[in-house]
């Protein structure tokens, strides 16, 4: 891989840490719905610097999941319950950003959170071990 691949997929994993970081200060201010929103872009900087340093660039959400599908859940070397966290984050993040009077509350928040911490620490380590 390229120095400037590998730069990138720094850049994306760094990001998705900082995003949890932007997630919790959502939380703090109880702004559930930023969080949401916060805690999917999280995992899915993560998931595209994964799928990028397989040489997998995709333009779109969906792409990204679907590749994520691909590579790494049908290969078993993700979970398929990481998979469905991370399709469901993508639908409560759409419906937290664009449908009238969805409001989400702490308690779906701090679940979220958590399992997104595990998710991205998950994704960082596959990174890792590709770099092996």
């Amino acid at each position: 891989m390229s120095g400037n691949i590998d730069d990138l997929v720094n850049y994306r994993i760094s990001r998705a840490y900082e995003t949890l970081k932007e997630a919790d200060a959502m939380m703090k201010n109880h702004f559930w719905n930023a969080s949401i929103n916060r805690i999917y872009y999280a995992c899915f900087y993560a998931v595209s610097g994964l799928l990028l340093k397989q040489g997998i660039d995709t333009s779109t959400h969906k792409g990204i999941r679907q590749m994520f599908g691909l590579h790494y859940v049908q290969t078993e070397l993700i979970s398929k319950e990481y998979a469905r966290f991370f399709s469901d984050l993508n639908d409560r993040r759409q419906t937290g950003d664009y449908d009238d009077f969805v409001l989400y509350d702490e308690e779906t928040s701090t679940k979220l959170f958590s399992m997104a911490k595990e998710f991205v620490h998950e994704i960082d380590l596959l990174i890792k071990l590709e770099n092996s």
